[in-house]
Parts: structure tokens; C-alpha cells; sequence
């Protein structure tokens, strides 16, 4: 039996080694997982939400591979963004941070926002107001926030938020998106800073794309640790279980 043992060892070794080659595989050209740290993206997204993320939606560049690996140049296997696709992106001014926003502006664009209304191309895009969007802060107080449905060129609709309708991103520049770049926005529209903001976000190279979003699979509302087993029942949002992202 002693015999044996070496035997069973270097084959579970080649199995683990297998299973984290498939998983980086799949990791890579195929799925990822991401989770939602902020509020940039509600009502669309939550804090707490993850969500798969599909590699293949776009190509492969080399920020499709771990750690940024500069082993693909450019972009591979390049399928052109849809507007208003939720997408995954490398933080074009430092080139490592994950951001998710929804992608507004295609090449060419012209985005602004006036008095909160987006307009692409000098057109205002439809927002039609429905029932507000009511959440419990970290203090236990109910807030009301108004809620838009948003319809983009071409018929694709979303929902988004507004505080105000004169905070300091609702009045914009003109933003004429460069070649092989795009112009990405929160739904959460006063309340975190995209694309409007150069400085910090600035336009999305072509390169920078990792993936879309594409189905929740899992969400919690923060109130129960890993190990709070018997808190599990709260704080998971059944609901947003497999839902797709629009």
C-alpha cells in the first residue's frame, strides 16, 4: 500500500493543477465573476449584487487575461459595443480599477447634458418619469429618490436616477467621442462620476474593454457576514437571483 501513496498524491496534484487551469481558461475567454462595491449604477445595480460578466462580448485584449498580461495587442476578435450596454472596463486614467458603467457614446458622438436631460448627437434623449426609487439608508431612514425611464437611440430603455436637475453634472461641455473610444454613464446619475468627468474617467479605449454584463447570480444587502449563517435569510435578495442586466 505504501507503494501507492506517491502515486495518489501526484495525481491529486495534476487534478487540482487541471481544475485551476480550466478555471482560468473559462476565467478568460469566457466568464467573470464581478461584484458591486458602490451605488454608481442603482437602480440597474446594487450594492451587494455580483454578476457574471462575459469575456467574448467584445474580443480579447490584454486586459481580458490576469493581471493585464501585455500578450495580446490591441484588440482581438472585436465586436463593436451597443449603446447602452451595462460594460466592465479598465479606469482608462490608471489602466487596473474595474468600473462598470452603461455605455452611452459610440465613436463619433456627440454627448451632452443640459438641465439633466442627455442629448446624443443634439437630440434629448426621452425620460419618462416613474414611481420614485425607495431605499433604507445606513441609518434606518426611508429616502425617495425620483426615478427616469430613459429611452436611448434606437429604442433600448433603462431606468436611471436624479436628485437634481442642476448638480454639477447636469450642465456639461460637449463631448465629441474620439475614434475607437466610448462614452460611458452611471444610471445613479448625481452621485458618482463617469465619462462627464475627464479627470477621473475620462472616454473608454477601445483596449480597455473586458466584458458585459450579463446576469446577476447572486445579491446581499450587507446585513450578514459570510459566517452569520442564521442572518442569511435577511440579507440575500431572492428576488435579483438570475436576473438578467438590462
Amino acid at each position: 500500500m505504501s507503494d501507492n501513496k506517491p502515486s495518489s498524491l501526484k495525481d491529486s496534484i495534476k487534478t487540482v493543477v487541471y481544475a485551476v487551469l480550466i478555471a482560468l481558461v473559462v476565467r478568460t475567454v469566457g466568464f467573470e465573476p464581478f461584484n458591486i462595491p458602490s451605488g454608481s449604477m442603482i437602480p440597474t445595480l446594487l450594492v451587494g449584487d455580483y454578476l457574471f460578466v462575459s469575456k467574448y462580448s467584445y474580443g480579447y485584449s490584454r486586459y481580458s487575461l490576469p493581471f493585464g498580461l501585455p500578450l495580446i495587442p490591441g484588440r482581438v476578435m472585436f465586436t463593436e459595443p451597443v449603446r447602452g450596454d451595462v460594460a466592465v472596463f479598465k479606469l482608462p486614467t490608471d489602466n487596473k480599477t474595474d468600473y462598470i458603467k452603461r455605455i452611452i457614446g459610440l465613436p463619433g458622438d456627440r454627448i451632452q447634458v443640459r438641465r439633466g436631460i442627455l442629448h446624443i448627437n443634439g437630440a434629448p434623449v426621452l425620460r419618462k418619469r416613474i414611481s420614485d426609487f425607495v431605499e433604507t439608508n445606513q441609518y434606518g431612514n426611508v429616502v425617495r429618490v425620483a426615478r427616469f425611464e430613459e429611452t436611448l437611440p434606437g429604442g433600448r430603455k433603462h431606468e436611471i436616477l436624479e436628485l437634481t436637475d442642476n448638480g454639477p453634472l447636469d450642465n456639461t461641455d460637449l463631448y465629441i467621442v474620439p475614434k475607437e473610444h466610448y462614452f460611458a454613464m452611471g444610471d445613479n446619475r448625481d452621485n458618482y462620476q463617469d465619462s462627464r468627468v475627464r479627470s477621473v474617467v475620462d472616454f473608454i479605449p477601445k483596449a480597455n474593454l473586458v466584458g458585459r454584463a450579463e446576469v446577476l447570480f447572486y445579491s446581499t444587502n450587507g446585513a450578514a457576514r459570510w459566517y452569520q449563517f442564521w442572518k442569511w435569510p435577511v440579507a440575500m435578495r431572492f428576488k435579483r437571483f438570475f436576473q438578467g442586466v438590462t
